[in-house]
Parts: C-alpha cells; structure tokens; sequence
C-alpha cells in the first residue's frame, strides 16, 4: 500500500469511527498515530507526540479560547441573553412576526459574547420560545427561528471556529474576526427578512405582539448597554491594535464576569459552575486539537494533501467549479458531524488544495476568504435537515413539537444561507474589505 493510500485510508477510517459515534479527539488520535506508524515507524510517533503536545498546548494563542468559552458562560449566568432578547422585543415585537425578529437580533447580540451555536440556540430558546408560543407564533416558525438564529453564534465574532481556524491557518485572529462582521451582518438581515416573508404569506403564524411604551423600551435598552460596550471594546481593540486576541479575550471575560455579578445577581454557585463548564469544554477542545495536529502530521506524510491539490488543479474546470464542490462536501458532512470535527479533519486536505487554485488573490486573502465560507458552510449544516445539530437542540428544549415541524420551519432559513454563501463565493470583497483597512 502506498503513502498515499494510506492517506485516503486514513481519512475514511477518521470518518468512519466518528459516525461510530467514538469521540472526535479520539478518533483523529488514534487514526492519525496508527496512520503515521504504517509510514513512519512507531519510533517517529512517540517522537512527534512527545514534542507536538507540549508546543500545541502551551501556545499562548490558544489561551484565547477558555477566554472566549469564559465569557459566554459568564453571559448565560448572568442572564445577559434575556436582556438582549427583552431590548429587542420591546423594539421590534408589535410587528407582524416581530417576536421571530427580536430573537434573530437576540441571538446576533448573544454569539457576540458567547461564540458557540449550540450554546446560543440553546439559551435563546430558554427566552424566546415560550415568549413567541405565548404570543400564537406556529411550532414551526418558533423551533426554525431558533435553529437558524442559534446559528449566528459561530458566524459573528467572537467564534471559536474562526479562533482555531485562523490559528491552524497561521492567519490573524483579528483579521478573521474583522473578515466575518460583514457576512455576519448579511446572515442577520437574511434571517429577519425570512421571517418579514413568512409573516406576509401567513400572517396568522406570526402575529404582533403589543406595543410597549417608550419609557418600557428606554429601560430594555439600558439594560444591555454594558454588553453592547464590552463586545465594541473588545473587537475595535483587537481590530485597533490596542491588544491582542488573547488580551481582548481576558478584558471581555473578565468584564463579561463583573456584569454577570453586579447587573445579573451571578453568585459564588454561578461562578464555579462557569469555571467548571468552561475547564470542561476546554479539555474537550485541546484534545481535538491534539488529535487533529497527530491525524494532519500523518496526512502529511502521506503527501495525500499535496498529491490531491495537484491533481485537482491539475483538472480542466474553473477553479470556482472545485470550490463549489468543496463548500457541498462541508455542506453534506455538517448534516452529519460537529463543526470543530468537520473543520479540524478536513482542513488537512482542502486548504492546500484551495492554495493550489488560481483565484487572482493572495495566499493571506485566499486564507481569509475561504474560512469564512467555510464557517458559512458549517452553518448551513447545523440546520439542515434531517441531522443538523442545532436541529435536535431546538428539539430537545421544545418537545411538544414534531420534529417534521422543525425541518419546514428552517427551509426557508437554509435558502437565505445558501444564496448568501453563492454571494460571497462570487464576492470575495464582501469579507475581504474590512481586512484590507485594516
């Protein structure tokens, strides 16, 4: 067998043990060391692991992302995403599908200090779900809002994809977080304008809610000022240059945490809690990222990455069309598989072959480009039926509704993802324009 069967293996045996429902970290551990022994010796395994892990898991950068974890779960205690939920339903809810409105914007608010999708679908939809069924909204308006909306905490900076994504890329972590704020945006206003077209076709699915007063929309607003502060500080100065991602990580977190004490009532139970989950999540992640750095080495070593990408370019098609291709492939595997898991085992592969593409820009632009379709893709796939994470989050918090009533919520919520994702991929500029300022 050759390296570079071994390779294609590799691959299918990584894909293969994760379907087994085996944990991702494992698997790629475990894969990419039998993997690198069948061409290098086991001699050359024990050797790269011995330095691999003390050099991945005493990066500096990687601190950035407890920091972040840090921060959203700060937020949840301290109830931060009820306030943004109460601002924008006194705003927005006594329209016509209003309520389905706030919670996008809600949900755009939270994964700006939370960074994680599951995490912001399933926090939204302690707040807004009972308050849209309350109000006469239909199951499955309510549970598609929710799926897609939760979707926006990995897309709007700060992400923990894009963390990783930029630093396995070797990209900027403020370039990243820049690159996503536009499309971000495109994905919110896409989202509300789903919502605007379902209440016009069936207005009796999404009635107004009443209208507040003034005084009553003033105080919701002053309630989320604080949030709205520590998320401009810390991305205008990441973008600014005023600190680090890793600084602008501890300054939100640690802002994140007096909010969540003195204006969310967070005590010592809430605090331990968050230290606890954070700590958890993150071994969850650094194992992953060990895995991922032995099953990429062996990838390597294979040549698989480099052979494909030149057999690839090597095709008579448009670079665009094997674009295309790959953004189906995230697409397909993101109905199936976590977001870090999808990213982290296919990166190995598909950045070299998009290096090895002529798209008329730079290797930096490219980079930047690419992981924002990527994140886009990822997106989509949490929402896509029948197997979308996000899907069955939504699912297990509303269990009084069918799932087959989620799945035609989201359609419509899914076609703005696509449409945009085509938008991007035939616009660069649109996420690479922010960047270039910079």
């Amino acid at each position: 067998m050759s390296n570079f069967d071994i390779g294609l293996a590799m691959f299918a045996a990584a894909l293969l043990l994760i379907a087994l429902r085996m944990p991702v970290g494992i698997a790629m551990l475990l894969v990419g060391g039998f993997g690198y022994a069948a061409i290098g010796g086991w001699d050359r395994v024990f050797a790269t692991l011995n330095t691999l892990t003390f050099s991945r898991f005493s990066s500096y950068t990687l601190s950035v992302i407890p920091l972040f974890l840090l921060m959203g779960d700060f937020a949840t205690k301290g109830g931060m995403n009820r306030a943004l939920f109460r601002c924008a339903r006194a705003w927005m809810g006594h329209w016509r599908g209003g309520l389905a409105v706030a919670t996008i914007g809600g949900c755009a608010a939270f994964g700006a200090i939370c960074g994680s999708s599951l995490a912001t679908a399933a926090t939204m939809s302690q707040v807004a779900y009972p308050e849209m069924r309350r109000h006469g909204y239909s199951p499955a308006l309510a549970t598609g809002t929710l799926a897609a909306g939760g979707t926006l905490g990995i897309l709007i900076p700060p992400s923990v994809i894009l963390v990783i994504y930029a630093i396995y890329t070797e990209q900027s972590i403020g370039a990243m977080f820049v690159a996503a704020v536009i499309p971000g945006l495109l994905a919110t206003a896409g989202y509300m304008l789903v919502v605007n077209l379902h209440a016009r076709i069936a207005p009796h699915q999404a009635p107004a809610a009443e209208r507040l007063p003034l005084g009553e929309k003033l105080r919701a607003t002053a309630e989320v000022w604080p949030v709205a502060l520590v998320f401009v500080v810390v991305v205008t100065g990441i973008y600014g240059g005023w600190f680090s991602a890793t600084e602008g990580a501890a300054i939100g977190a640690a802002a994140t945490c007096l909010l969540a004490v003195f204006l969310g009532g967070m005590r010592w139970q809430g605090l331990r809690e968050s230290l606890l989950s954070t700590a958890v999540t993150s071994g969850l992640i650094f194992l992953v990222l060990l895995g991922a750095e032995l099953f990429s080495a062996a990838l390597a070593l294979s040549r698989l990455p480099a052979e494909l990408s030149a057999m690839v370019a090597g095709l008579p098609v448009p670079p665009f069309a094997i674009l295309l291709v790959v953004l189906l492939i995230y697409f397909v595997l993101g109905c199936f598989m976590e977001s870090l898991a999808m990213v982290l085992l296919t990166l190995p592969i598909f950045v070299p072959l998009m290096l090895g593409l002529d798209f008329g820009m730079d290797k930096t632009q490219v980079l930047v480009w690419f992981g924002i379709l990527v994140l886009m893709s990822v997106e989509v796939g949490m929402i896509s039926p029948p197997f979308g994470l996000n899907l069955f989050v939504i699912n297990a918090m509303a269990k009084e509704v069918p799932m087959g009533e989620t799945y035609r919520g989201v359609l419509g919520f899914v076609a703005s993802d696509l449409c945009r994702i085509l938008l991007l991929a035939l616009v660069p500029a649109i996420s690479l324009w922010l960047p270039g300022l910079w």
